[in-house]
Formats: structure tokens, C-alpha cells, sequence
């Protein structure tokens, strides 16, 4: 008879699910007339890839990615949400339809899902708003009001629909100026919902910010109220001793999508300095080159190693050696979910761990494991 233990499902706060069509794709060589391969030649990919996408497609796509996920051992995915018009920009005649489509796609695979619709305005700043670009309309939306007016709209559908919660976000604030962000902001302490935003993935982007605002991202979003104790920041990788300062006295969320960030050359994320402030950390795959808690795990607490040249990173401060279930918490708390976690079945007879002394299985699943031990999906 095989033998099992239970473990909490982990939560997967950042999920971009239609970039699952990436896989492969985006690992092609740029153009030629690119002077380097980075995240913005592969943006152009991920344009070109949102740009096939209706409805069914997203359907389709999402309960593929949603279904490996909860075999690979996710209970819950926060799906950042913001391919939401038409290719040109136009409304679809149901607003919200594909972020329908994304939630009707999780609750047939049984996965819950915490929808985060994400406001688009712009593509960034170089003295005056850039408008959009051709792959970015279908993205924005004209003011703070009509986003969140069709926010409204999509938790009055959600309420009724178990396994459905909904939250808000901010794509950037390359994507957004300071009265979005304080609108929605505002909004999100109204209705306490969590609130999401990429942040400090890239230089160019502080860069930007700074000729901008004349501070960091962090440091807009502290200004603008957006921090906060249901505030999570995605990825986080390029800060600085008062971004993290910021970070950990609004008691807000740092989220790492190791596999992602490792794809897309983004840079180490400093999870010590973040442990050491003080700072909550979650996980999210992210843009789905990997679905795989496990290793998103891993690559964390290795990344974490390497930071400070040690042989424990995270794993050293978490209670009992249990780095799996801080995350679990942490990610949770980021989704804005109250109670237990559901539980997931692991194979203590997999090659993986087999014969690892029960004291030490916790530390054997940060580090040893990959999805390859789930025997029973959370559900």
C-alpha cells in the first residue's frame, strides 16, 4: 500500500493564463535589427499572443493551464486579468466576457479563482501619456470609472458563483498615472478587497517612474495610498533599502514568480532583505513557463542561498522549516481568503522522497520535490 501525507494546496497569487500559448514560442531568437534579447522583444511575443484571443480561446486556454495547475498541486489561482476588449479596443457587447471565460474555465477543472481585473490606461511616459500601441488596446480603458464601473459588474456576477472571489489591480504604473492608482486604491479599501500590481520587474520602468514622479514605483505607490496590508507587489526584484523599508511598514505582500523571472532575464529577486524587513512573500507562475509549485518553491529558497552565498536562505526563518506552508499562508492572505486551506495528497513513496525521515518531510518538499509527488489534487 502506498504510503501519503497531506499538505495545505499552495496558492498561486500571479497567474497570466492565456501566456501559456507562449511556451516555445517566446524562446526564439529575436529579429536580427534587436540589439538584445530581453523582456520587451519577448513583450512583443506576448502582444501578437493576446491579440488571437476571444473568448473561447481563452477558455480554452485557461482550462488547460488551470487543470495542470491543480494536478501539479495548486488549490487556488489569482488570475491578473487584462486582456479585456476586443482586438481594437471595442467593448465586447458582455463587458466582461473573457474574464467570464477565465472564471467558467477554472470552475471546470475545480480549481478556485480569485479573478484581479487589472486597469490599463497607457503605454508609459516619455514627457506626455504614450498612447497605447496596436497590442495594448485591447487592454485599457478610457478613466478610472469605466474600469471600475465594469469591476462592479464583474463581482455582482462572481457573488453568486462558489469558487469565484474578486479582487482589483493596477497592470503598472508604467500603465496607469497616480489618479489611478488612487481611485482604485480608494475603491479597494471601500469593498476590502485586495489589491495587485507589477512593480520593480524592470530598470527601465524606475527609470521611468523617477523622470516621472521623481521616485520609485514603490515609492508612487506608497504616495498614492496603494500600499497596504491587502496591497501585493509582483515581483519586486530592482529595489532599494527604502522601497523594502516602504514595503514592509505598510505590511504589504511581495509575490516572486521565480520560473518567470528566470525566463525573462529579470534579475535575482532579494528575498533575504525582504525576510529580514520583515516583508510577507508569495508565489505565482506567472506567464506559465512552468506550472509547478514545487519548483517555484525551490527556485526561491535557492535564489535566497545565493543572495547571501549560505547554505539556508527563507527556509532557516520559517516556522518549524515549513517554507511550503508560510507561502501557502502568505499567498492566501494576498487573495484576500479567510479559513483553510483545501489539501492535497503527496506520495511519501515517490523516488523524490522516499525515506525521508517524517521530521525533516517539510524541508524535503521545499527543496527536493517537483509536482511529481502530488498523488491527490486539492478538491
Amino acid at each position: 500500500m502506498t504510503a501519503a501525507a497531506r499538505i495545505p494546496a499552495m496558492a498561486n497569487v500571479h497567474s497570466h493564463a492565456f501566456q501559456r500559448d507562449l511556451r516555445g514560442v517566446a524562446e526564439r531568437p529575436a529579429p536580427a535589427a534587436h540589439a538584445r534579447d530581453d523582456f520587451w522583444t519577448w513583450r512583443t511575443e506576448m502582444f501578437a499572443a493576446a491579440a488571437r484571443l476571444d473568448p473561447d480561446r481563452m477558455r480554452t486556454v485557461a482550462r488547460a493551464v488551470y487543470a495542470e495547475m491543480r494536478a501539479a498541486g495548486y488549490g487556488v489561482v489569482g488570475e491578473f486579468h487584462y486582456v479585456h476588449h476586443q482586438a481594437d479596443g471595442t467593448p465586447y457587447a458582455e463587458p466582461n466576457a473573457m474574464a467570464h471565460a477565465v472564471a467558467e474555465a477554472a470552475a471546470e477543472v475545480g480549481i478556485a479563482i480569485v479573478l484581479l481585473p487589472a486597469a490599463y490606461h497607457r503605454n508609459g511616459w516619455d514627457g506626455a501619456d504614450r498612447p497605447p500601441v496596436d497590442g495594448q488596446r485591447r487592454f485599457c480603458d478610457r478613466d478610472p470609472e469605466t474600469f471600475l464601473a465594469r469591476v462592479d459588474a464583474l463581482r455582482t456576477w462572481a457573488a453568486g458563483r462558489p469558487g469565484v472571489d474578486v479582487g482589483v489591480a493596477a497592470h503598472s504604473v508604467r500603465a496607469v498615472g497616480p489618479e489611478w492608482l488612487e481611485a482604485i486604491a480608494a475603491y479597494a479599501d471601500d469593498h476590502r478587497l485586495p489589491r495587485h500590481v507589477h512593480a520593480h520587474e524592470q530598470r527601465l520602468e524606475i527609470e521611468e517612474c523617477r523622470a516621472e514622479h521623481g521616485c520609485t514605483p514603490i515609492g508612487l505607490l506608497a504616495q498614492t495610498g496603494f500600499l497596504g496590508p491587502r496591497t501585493s507587489v509582483i515581483h519586486g526584484i530592482h529595489v532599494d533599502a527604502a522601497d523594502v523599508e516602504l514595503m514592509a511598514g505598510s505590511n504589504s505582500i511581495v509575490v516572486s514568480c521565480p520560473t518567470t523571472e528566470g525566463s525573462l532575464g529579470d534579475g535575482w529577486f532579494p528575498a533575504m532583505a525582504y525576510r529580514e524587513a520583515g516583508v510577507r512573500i508569495a508565489i505565482g507562475s506567472d506567464s506559465q513557463v512552468r506550472v509547478d509549485p514545487f519548483e517555484e518553491v525551490r527556485e526561491l529558497e535557492t535564489g535566497a542561498r545565493r543572495e547571501r552565498q549560505l547554505r539556508f536562505g527563507l527556509l532557516s526563518g520559517a516556522p518549524d522549516g515549513d517554507l511550503w506552508d508560510e507561502l501557502v499562508e502568505n499567498g492566501r492572505a494576498s487573495l484576500g481568503l479567510e479559513g483553510e486551506p483545501t489539501e492535497l495528497g503527496i506520495d511519501l513513496d515517490h523516488p523524490q522522497i522516499r525515506g525521508v525521515p517524517r521530521e525533516d518531510l517539510a524541508r524535503a518538499v521545499a527543496t527536493c520535490a517537483t509536482a511529481a509527488i502530488v498523488s491527490a489534487p486539492a478538491g
